[in-house]
């Protein structure tokens, strides 16, 4: 099994990441030509293998990874994932015939190490067949589609990105603008219903108090509080942004005034 990491700039998580994967023979990183300390720390793992790929996509990222991997199975992690112990010990004791082509595991959420009772974060499918194994991308997110048949791991992987606020900003404004590519790309039909209720920009208020009061994460204290103003500030930046194109779209359309006049 090989473990494979995209990276870019990932000095404040890559090591916790890679502290609980000692027991691989080789790490696969595909590194997106990193300028802070990233690198430094890659070196200090002799099972590491970085290979350098200027960044396009992340789907076209993997799938660059998966071509250079030679092992039947494929562990994909992000650099903020922290495994679990039970999730090691499930791994090693899975079946290594048939029938599965690939493995759906849960995340619990970190905010700096400490967890939280819930998230957002969606399952994802993390352990895979290479041959069986495809990305693709889907806004500014990717998704892994598996030519088999799929189960699911009963441990978790911890989900803790430590980067900076200021970081963390920046790469909002950049998701949300594949995220509307997105959705001028698809018919209403083709939408999911959480996209069709981001889409009628509801969202932002909906998100609040869901993380807040349906998710419990006002019990958690500061760190829910984090989460649920990160994820409010995502959905109102995406709100925000759908409507002033609807509003200078339908400005377009209308006939001009002469804003002097009654």
């Amino acid at each position: 099994m090989t473990p494979l990491i995209l990276t870019y700039n990932e000095e404040a998580n890559i090591g916790r990441t890679l502290d609980r994967l000692t027991w691989a023979d080789r790490i696969l990183v595909v590194d997106s030509y990193s300028d802070d300390a990233t690198l430094d720390i890659l070196e200090q793992y002799p099972q590491v293998e970085v290979r350098q790929r200027t960044f396009d996509t992340f789907a076209a990222q993997c799938n660059f990874g998966l071509d250079h991997i030679d092992t039947e199975w494929v562990l994909s992690l992000d650099a903020d994932y922290v495994l679990s112990e039970p999730f090691v010990e499930e791994m090693r004791r899975l079946p290594s015939g048939p029938p599965m082509h690939g493995y759906t595991a849960s995340f619990v959420h970190r905010v700096f190490g400490e967890p939280l009772r819930a998230t957002l974060y969606p399952p994802r499918t993390v352990l895979y067949r290479r041959a069986h194994a495809s990305y693709r991308q889907d806004g500014h997110a990717h998704q892994v589609e598996i030519d088999g048949a799929t189960g699911t791991l009963d441990s978790v992987i911890y989900h803790d990105d430590r980067k900076s606020l200021k970081r963390w900003l920046s790469a909002q404004r950049e998701y949300t603008l594949d995220e509307v590519e997105k959705y001028r790309s698809l018919s209403r039909t083709e939408l999911s219903w959480p996209d069709r209720i981001r889409r009628r920009t509801l969202s932002p208020v909906l998100i609040f108090f869901y993380c807040l009061f349906a998710k419990g994460l006002i019990l958690d204290g500061k760190p829910g509080w984090y989460y649920t103003l990160r994820r409010t500030y995502a959905e109102l930046l995406l709100a925000l942004t759908l409507m002033d194109e609807d509003l200078r779209a339908d400005a377009e359309k209308s006939p001009s005034h002469d804003e002097s006049g009654p």
